[in-house]
């Protein structure tokens, strides 16, 4: 099976199943470094060579850039296909107010120290707070660092339609927008896609899985009672109360699978897949710890999605209550529920 690839900028191609990093940061259990290596060599020689990765990962960008190093010479005479490293930069709440560019760069010189690369191929930027002023400068600090050539591309990462366009009239050449997108959250379409096509700006998304609720495992299942398993399952388990509830989201999962059953395929993969045929989207951003599921994953990419599937989701989306408001707003907000259970100052840890 093949993996396709999109072509971001002239010359410069990802794969459209990107292996997210996150779960190589501790918090789903210990991880084995040799067999994580191991397993990002699998996932290269199959065709799945973008990683995504950010500076609060715990030791993601480490882990990679040891993967790097040991297979150099393998990339360098071309016997593994090039890979490309997108990370993020994600300043801490408590340092907004008096961020400076020295600090930007230093987060910047980290991760290439860590990734043991001389440019990070994607930077993709994160600011808490619109209340505190400095994202725009700080987007431009990073245009600084792409012009010394430390950044070869400039996206960001749960930025709102408003801001985001701060950020464009300022003049920064912004790429790619990671976004939250899924059946069950299509903030996106209301806030961003006009911005977007207007400047060309492709989507990579997270969460089209919801964290695993957009699965077989909970086909036909009740509501999982707290304490959920990890962050994650709260955090995507609140968006299905946005949704319309637990009851809604149960039809939405016997429809998706009534869909796969047509593929051969699970859930997971007709969920990626509707995301994957929207507009605008690149890639989809799955993160998984080991080779595993890669035979999944790559079944994401060989089939499609007709009109009269896209017509029964279509039906279930219509009775979907929410999310509203701009995108990312609801977990913007440190007093609501979604914000509560966000980590805001994870670099004060790394080092």
């Amino acid at each position: 099976m093949s993996i396709d690839r999109f072509e971001i900028q002239p010359g410069y191609t990802i794969s459209r199943i990107v292996k997210g990093g996150w779960h190589l940061a501790g918090g789903h259990g210990a991880i084995d470094k040799e067999a994580a290596i191991a397993d990002m060599l699998a996932f290269v020689e199959s065709g799945i060579t973008t990683f995504d990765c950010a500076d609060i990962y715990t030791g993601v960008e480490a882990l990679i850039g040891e993967f790097l190093r040991k297979y150099r010479t393998s990339f360098s005479r071309g016997s593994l296909p090039a890979v490309q490293i997108h990370t993020k930069y994600v300043p801490d709440y408590d340092a907004l107010s008096s961020l400076r560019k020295e600090d930007t760069e230093a987060v910047i010189d980290r991760s290439l120290k860590r990734l043991g690369t001389e440019r990070l191929d994607l930077v993709q930027f994160a600011w808490w707070d619109y209340q505190v002023p400095g994202y725009v400068e700080t987007a431009m600090h990073l245009q600084e660092m792409q012009q010394a050539g430390k950044i070869r591309y400039i996206g960001v990462t749960n930025f709102d339609g408003q801001r985001l366009g701060e950020i464009l009239d300022a003049g920064v050449p912004v790429v790619a927008n990671q976004v939250q997108y899924s059946i069950l959250d299509h903030r996106v379409e209301r806030d961003l896609n006009a911005l977007g096509a207007e400047y060309d700006i492709t989507y990579l998304c997270y969460g089209v899985l919801a964290g695993g609720f957009l699965s077989d495992q909970y086909l036909g299942k009740e509501d999982p009672k707290p304490p959920l398993e990890n962050r994650s399952l709260v955090k995507y388990r609140l968006i299905i109360d946005e949704f319309g509830g637990y009851q809604l989201f149960r039809q939405a999962l016997e429809v998706m699978r009534t869909i796969a059953d047509q593929y051969g395929v699970g859930i997971a993969e007709v969920a990626a897949r509707y995301i994957l045929q929207k507009p605008m989207v690149g890639g989809v951003i799955i993160g998984v710890r080991n080779r595993r599921h890669l035979a999944a994953m790559q079944r994401m990419e060989n089939f499609e999605l007709s009109e009269n599937d896209l017509e029964k989701l279509r039906k279930i989306r219509e009775q979907a209550k929410g999310p509203l408001g701009p995108f990312y707003a609801l977990e913007r907000d440190k007093t609501g529920k979604h914000g509560a259970i966000m980590k805001y100052n994870l670099n004060e840890q790394r080092s």
